[in-house]
C-alpha cells in the first residue's frame, strides 16, 4: 500500500478508474446523441409511410371482403340465369297437374336453393310473365316484421307475377339485356325502409340469340350493414369515416363521422390518394378503391392526425429509450469503472506481497499507472505457472477417475438383486433346467462386468454383456420377449465405457409392457467416427414431459436415475458433446440414442467378438 500511495503522488498519475470512467461517459454522450438523430429521422419518416401503407391495406382487405360478398350473390343469380331446364319451364303455359309437377319439382326447389345457398340474410323475389306460374309469397309478414330487427336470419324467396313491377320505374330503368352481363344494384321496394340493398338480373329465353326474351326478373335483397360490415371506420382510427359511392357520387353505405363542418360531402374522387384542408383547417388523407366488376368506389377519409399521433409515438418512445440508455449506460459506466479499479488495486497488493518474495521480474512495462506494479509482480509469478498448471491438472484427472467409480458402483447392486429375486422364485417352483441357465448367464455376466475394475472395455465385450442379460430375461419371460441384434462389424476394434447397455434394456422389461409381448431392437453402428448405440422398444412410450424431467434431474425415481447416471458417465469421459437422447410417442414405442467417439483399444482381442442370437 505504501507503493501505491507513492506513485499516485508522481507527476501526471491518473488512477485508470478515472479513466475508464472518462472515456466511457465521451463514448455515451456521442452514442445516444447519434442514436436519437439517425434514429429520429428513420422512424419519423418510416412511420409516416407505414401508417400510410396500412390504411391502403386495409382499404384493400374491405374491397376484397365486400367483392367476395357481391361476386358470391353474382354466383348465385347466375345459377339461375344459365339453368336450362329452369328457362325451359317457365317458358311454356302449364295448367293443372303439369303446373303442380312443375312448381313443386323444379322451380320451388331452384329457387329455395339459390335463397340458401350463401350464409346471408337473403330475400329472393322473382317476377315472372308467365301468368300460369303460382304466386308464392306467404313469407312477406317474416320480411315486414324483419324490418325492425336487423339481427334477424332470414332465407326466403317469393314468386310474384310480373304485373306487380312493370309500371315500376326500377324495372323500366333496367338496360338492355346484354347476355350474361347485365345486372345492377339498387334499393328498390321496400329495400329503403329496412336498409337493404337489391341485387336486380334477368332470366331470359336465348333460343333466339337475335331477340333475346325476357322470362323473369330476379331481385336478391341483403342488407347493407351485413353486405358491407367489414367497411368499418374504427379500423382507420377515429375521427376516419367510410363511403361506398356509386358511379354518380351516391353515398351507398357510409361508415363513421366527421366532425361537423371538418370536411366536404363526398362526391366523386378522380384521385386515387389526395389531401383536403376544410375550414377548421383539419387536413384529411383520401383514398379510394375501385370495387372491380362493379361501378362503385370504397373511399375512406382518414385525418392526418393519426399519422402525426404514431410519428409523436415514436419521437416519444426514442426519447424515452435515449434517456433510459443514458442512464442506464452511465450507472453501468460508473459501476465498471469501480468494479475494474478496486480488482486493479486489489491485485497490486497481492503481487507486491508476492514481490517481496523470491520472484525474479521478467517484463519491462513503461508507464504510469497500476499496469506497471502487475507486469512486475507477474514477472515473478512466471517461474511457478507451469508446475501450477500440471498440479491443477492431475487434480482434475483424479477427481474425474473418482467420480467415474463412483458412478460405476451405483449400478450393480440393483440388477443383482433383480436376477437373485427371478432366481429365487424359479427354485421356489422347481424348474431347474431355467434356473441352471439363469445361474450361468449371470455368472457369466459378472465375469464381462467386473473386467479387473477396468472401466472401459471392448465393445465386443459390452455386447456380449448385453446379450448375456437379455439371455437371463428371456429365461423369465420366455416367448413374451424377443430381442434382435443388429450390429455392424466395423465396430469390433473399438472400445466403449462399459454398462451402458443393459440398464436400458432393464428399464425397457420393467416400465415399457404394453401388452402380453414385448420386442427390442438393439442396433449399433459407426458413422462419422462415431459409434452409435439404439435401444428400440414397441412398449407403452412416454410423453416429452417425462423424457424432459428426466434429463433436467426434476425425477427423482430410478428410472431418471439410472438414465443421468449412462449419462454423465459418457459425458465425463468423452465430453459433453457425447450422451443419451430419448425419443418416444405414446402407443407406439421409444428409441433410446447413445453416442460414444470411435476410439480403438491398444490391443485389438479378436477372440472378444460374441456370437449373438436374434
Amino acid at each position: 500500500m505504501k507503493i501505491v500511495r507513492e506513485n499516485r503522488k508522481r507527476l501526471g498519475y491518473m488512477p485508470i478508474g478515472y479513466k475508464l470512467m472518462l472515456s466511457y461517459m465521451i463514448f455515451i454522450v456521442i452514442l445516444v446523441v447519434v442514436n436519437f438523430y439517425v434514429s429520429h429521422s428513420m422512424y419519423d419518416s418510416s412511420m409516416r409511410k407505414q401508417t400510410r401503407m396500412n390504411i391502403e391495406g386495409t382499404m384493400e382487405q374491405m374491397r376484397d371482403n365486400v367483392k367476395y360478398k357481391l361476386d358470391d350473390i353474382v354466383r348465385i343469380s347466375s345459377t339461375l340465369y344459365d339453368d336450362y331446364n329452369l328457362v325451359q319451364s317457365i317458358r311454356v303455359d302449364e295448367i293443372g297437374i303439369a303446373n303442380l309437377n312443375r312448381m313443386n319439382q323444379i322451380i320451388s326447389p331452384k329457387l329455395e336453393s339459390a335463397s340458401k345457398s350463401i350464409g346471408m340474410n337473403l330475400r329472393l323475389s322473382v317476377y315472372f310473365h308467365n301468368k300460369t306460374v303460382n304466386q308464392i309469397y306467404e313469407n312477406r309478414w317474416k320480411k315486414d316484421n324483419a324490418a325492425d330487427n336487423d339481427e334477424s336470419k332470414e332465407q326466403t324467396y317469393d314468386i310474384y307475377h310480373m304485373s306487380r313491377i312493370q309500371d315500376k320505374l326500377w324495372y323500366k330503368s333496367i338496360p338492355k339485356e346484354e347476355y350474361g352481363v347485365t345486372m345492377e344494384w339498387k334499393q328498390v321496394e321496400e329495400d329503403v325502409r329496412d336498409h337493404r340493398i337489391s341485387m336486380i338480373r334477368r332470366i331470359v329465353d336465348t333460343d333466339n340469340p337475335l331477340e333475346v326474351e325476357e322470362l323473369a326478373i330476379m331481385r336478391f335483397s341483403v342488407q347493407m350493414k351485413e353486405l358491407f360490415n367489414s367497411v368499418d371506420f374504427s379500423k382507420l382510427g377515429d375521427g376516419s369515416m367510410l363511403s361506398v359511392v356509386d358511379s354518380t357520387g351516391y353515398v351507398i353505405f357510409s361508415s363513421g363521422q366527421l366532425p361537423e363542418g371538418s370536411t366536404k360531402p363526398v362526391s366523386k374522387i378522380n384521385k386515387n390518394v389526395s389531401t383536403n384542408e376544410n375550414s377548421d383547417k383539419q387536413e384529411y388523407l383520401r383514398i379510394e378503391e375501385k370495387l372491380l366488376n362493379q361501378n362503385w368506389t370504397l373511399v375512406a377519409q382518414v385525418p392526418l392526425t393519426i399519422i402525426e399521433q404514431e410519428a409523436a409515438k415514436v419521437r416519444a418512445f426514442i426519447i424515452f429509450i435515449c434517456v433510459l440508455s443514458f442512464v442506464l449506460l452511465t450507472f453501468a459506466g460508473v459501476f465498471i469503472s469501480r468494479y475494474f479499479s478496486k480488482r486493479i488495486l486489489k491485485f497490486v497488493s497481492v503481487l507486491n506481497a508476492f514481490r517481496e518474495g523470491d520472484l525474479h521480474k521478467r517484463i519491462a512495462y513503461r508507464g504510469k499507472d497500476e499496469f506497471s506494479q502487475i507486469a512486475t509482480a507477474l514477472n515473478g509469478m512466471g517461474e511457478d505457472v507451469e508446475a501450477l498448471i500440471n498440479k491443477v491438472y492431475l487434480t482434475q484427472l483424479q477427481k474425474k477417475e473418482a467420480e467415474l467409480e463412483m458412478l460405476q458402483l451405483q449400478i450393480n447392486p440393483h440388477f443383482l438383486y433383480n436376477t437373485l429375486s427371478s432366481i429365487n422364485q424359479l427354485a421356489k417352483f422347481g424348474e431347474n433346467e431355467k434356473l441352471q441357465k439363469m445361474v450361468l448367464e449371470l455368472a457369466k455376466f459378472y465375469r464381462l462386468t467386473l473386467n479387473s475394475g477396468r472401466t472401459m472395455i471392448p465393445i465386443a465385450a459390452e455386447m456380449e454383456q448385453a446379450n448375456a442379460y437379455v439371455s437371463i430375461q428371456k429365461v423369465k419371460y420366455g416367448k413374451r420377449l424377443e430381442v434382435l441384434f443388429e450390429i455392424d462389424e466395423n465396430i469390433w476394434p473399438f472400445e466403449t465405457v462399459k454398462l451402458i447397455l443393459q440398464p436400458f434394456i432393464e428399464n425397457t422389461l420393467k416400465h415399457a409392457w404394453s401388452g402380453d409381448r414385448i420386442h427390442i431392437r438393439i442396433v449399433t453402428y459407426m458413422e462419422e467416427n462415431t459409434v452409435h448405440y439404439k435401444i428400440i422398444d414397441d412398449g407403452f412410450g412416454m410423453p416429452q414431459e417425462r423424457i424432459d424431467e428426466i434429463f433436467s434431474g426434476l425425477d427423482k425415481g430410478n428410472i431418471g436415475y439410472g438414465i443421468r447416471n449412462i449419462d454423465q458417465r459418457i459425458k465425463l469421459h468423452y465430453g459433453s458433446e457425447y450422451g443419451v437422447s430419448i425419443f418416444s410417442r405414446i402407443g407406439i414405442g421409444t428409441t433410446v440414442h447413445i453416442r460414444i467417439p470411435a476410439r480403438k483399444r491398444n490391443l485389438i482381442i479378436q477372440e472378444c467378438i460374441p456370437n449373438i442370437a436374434g
